[in-house]
């Protein structure tokens, strides 16, 4: 069976559907997060003589290390959201361990896309459709950066146009959630973070994960 982008979409939406305001409040949560994040990186900045404008290298790392935490609950939480929609609960969004290894994939995943884009925008296209799932099989199998990625590769293989067509329906879902005042990106953000999961565990798993997900879907 192939990728389908839409049946992610419609997978996220539904189970979004289920407790809506349980899944609005982890991203507020994870807004709150990273708003401590910007305070707290903003004293370290001022502290050792930074300024707006040009940030020290240590507050730019502090600000790297607190958000690589902040993504690592949210990809815990969005996978067991998707394995266990009605029990997951917000405790999972705090889930540091393997911390390490996933900022390190996190920082090797986003070097590779950045040099990527500079390069024609192509390359870094397809470095994104390539370890998207990067950081998935860290929290997910506890695998090293290097693993990860490889791994990541290998999921996608043979699915890539579908991969990149998720992710221009997932940006697209964004956009419009940040269009509407804001406010819809308590509803997109949890779409994108379940449909991913789905994603992730379709790929990882086969057809017979998508189908207990379908099954899922429709109890």
């Amino acid at each position: 069976m192939r990728f389908s982008p839409l049946s992610a979409i419609e997978f996220g939406w539904e189970t979004f559907k289920k407790r809506p305001w349980f899944f609005a409040g982890a991203v507020v949560i994870l807004l709150v997060a990273n708003i401590l994040n910007v305070g707290i990186t903003s004293g370290v900045n001022t502290l050792s003589g930074g300024t707006l404008e040009e940030p020290t290298l240590f507050a730019n790392l502090v600000n790297l290390a607190l958000s690589a935490l902040i993504l690592m609950g949210a990809v815990a939480f969005f996978l067991a959201a998707h394995d266990d929609p009605n029990g997951v609960d917000y405790s999972v969004l705090w889930h540091p361990t393997p911390y390490w290894k996933f900022f390190a994939a996190s920082l090797l995943t986003s070097l590779a896309i950045g040099f990527g884009l500079v390069l024609l925008i192509v390359p870094g296209l397809i470095a994104m459709v390539l370890f998207m799932f990067s950081t998935f099989l860290v929290v997910d199998r506890g695998v090293g950066p290097f693993e990860a990625m490889r791994a990541s590769m290998e999921l996608t293989k043979g699915n890539r146009w579908a991969v990149f067509g998720f992710a221009v329906l997932t940006a697209l879902i964004v956009v419009l959630g940040v269009l509407a005042l804001g406010v819809g990106l308590l509803v997109a953000v949890p779409i994108v973070g379940l449909a991913t999961a789905y994603a992730y565990r379709f790929l990882s798993g086969g057809p017979e994960n998508a189908a207990a997900a379908d099954a899922e879907l429709a109890a």
